[in-house]
């Protein structure tokens, strides 16, 4: 898998929270609330980036065995889903095709990349582990490792915009053309992002989760209306949402197991810990799991539980060495390629990322943690 270099488009001045030395990552903002406007804003800035995303994932889709002919039919059934359950989200999405001068079925494949992917059981290895602290004073200390494809860091694109009045402001990670993935919001709610796998994966598209995150991220305030809006999605692909608020008084968060056979909630732990790889927590759902043979995500949990007291420290520093584990340490929470395997086996931690949901911004260091520092870190 191999294509020209794709140059940044855009990306936050220094400033302040940022030295002029920091990598920057290309970055979309918007204070337009009509979805149409904003989307065609976005495919014609960012439309580079976006195509060159939609081949990337046509290439994964076929060294996985996707067969090249179905995608254009997944790509259209996920378009219908999102049309039926987020016709605001729809109408935005497909604006940004057209502004980018792609197909609407493209992009809404490159949304449904994780429903494509179960289709054919491609479970993933080197992928994400999430750690939360509601237990101590003021906000809750949140922190993940984001594990993709390194053929697609490229992608890798923040945003910030706002649906419409009242809506929130909206701060998300994501990749390029995709709606959302980890992100917070002004009303004090964020969103971390695991992929999960189920025997039940795969059975045509559902909703994206990457569209269940981004319409969490714009209509709830609570981890309760969180829930009621991952229940409302028919899903056929599997994820779990760590969502965590603070009102300015008072911490919560849930993680919501997403997955066609149902949605559970996980909550935290007497000690006000949330911990959360790729294997499912939910006694019900466990029975169906279907990860790997030899998956890291059991190994990648213990480690996290076994250091999790480095979270309750208010030193955000510490919340990073809770992350600092390698393959050579018995559990690749920071992970990195291995030689020798193809592309689609690659696996690196493409970032390292913070929800302060007190102040409603992300704090980002574009890659694992064993690489970030103090001022390595981008605040969106």
């Amino acid at each position: 898998m191999t294509r020209a270099a794709v140059p940044p488009t855009g990306g936050p001045p220094p400033g302040p929270d940022r030295p002029a030395s920091v990598a920057t990552l290309p970055t979309f903002h918007s204070d337009d609330p009509d979805p149409v406007r904003r989307g065609r804003t976005l495919g014609r800035t960012h439309g580079h980036r976006i195509r060159a995303a939609a081949t990337a994932y046509r290439e994964l889709f076929t060294a996985v065995q996707v067969a090249p002919h179905d995608l254009r039919p997944h790509g259209e059934q996920a378009s219908e889903e999102i049309a039926r359950w987020a016709p605001e989200l729809h109408a935005e999405l497909a604006a940004t095709a057209a502004g980018a001068e792609l197909p609407l079925w493209e992009l809404a494949m490159l949304n449904a990349r994780t429903e494509i992917l179960a289709t054919v059981g491609a479970t993933a290895e080197g992928e994400c582990s999430t750690a939360v602290h509601t237990g101590g004073p003021g906000a809750p200390h949140t922190i993940q490792t984001w594990d993709w494809h390194d053929e697609l860091a490229f992608a890798r694109t923040l945003t910030r915009h706002r649906p419409g009045e009242p809506g929130p402001t909206v701060r998300t990670f994501t990749e390029a053309g995709a709606l959302a993935k980890i992100g917070v919001n002004d009303a004090g709610l964020g969103v971390h992002f695991n992929i999960l796998s189920h025997r039940e994966d795969g059975d045509g598209i559902g909703v994206p989760v990457h569209v269940i995150a981004r319409r969490i991220l714009e209509r709830a305030t609570t981890v309760a209306e969180a829930v009621d809006i991952a229940r409302s999605a028919r899903v056929t692909a599997s994820t779990v949402l760590t969502v965590v608020t603070y009102d300015g008084r008072h911490a919560d968060a849930a993680s919501i197991e997403v997955c066609p056979a149902g949605v559970a909630v996980v909550r935290p732990d007497a000690d006000g810990y949330l911990l959360h790889t790729n294997h499912f927590l939910d006694p019900a759902l466990a029975l169906g799991e279907n990860t790997p043979p030899g998956a890291s995500t059991h190994a990648r949990y213990a480690h996290l539980h076994a250091h999790r007291t480095l979270l309750a420290d208010p030193d955000p520093q510490r919340w990073v060495d809770l992350l600092r584990a390698h393959d050579s340490d018995g559990a690749p929470v920071c992970c990195h390629p291995q030689d020798g395997l193809p592309f689609q086996l690659q696996w690196r931690t493409l970032l390292t990322v913070s929800i302060d949901v007190a102040s409603a911004r992300l704090r980002l260091h574009p890659g694992g943690p064993c690489t970030a520092t103090p001022d390595t870190w981008i605040h969106l």
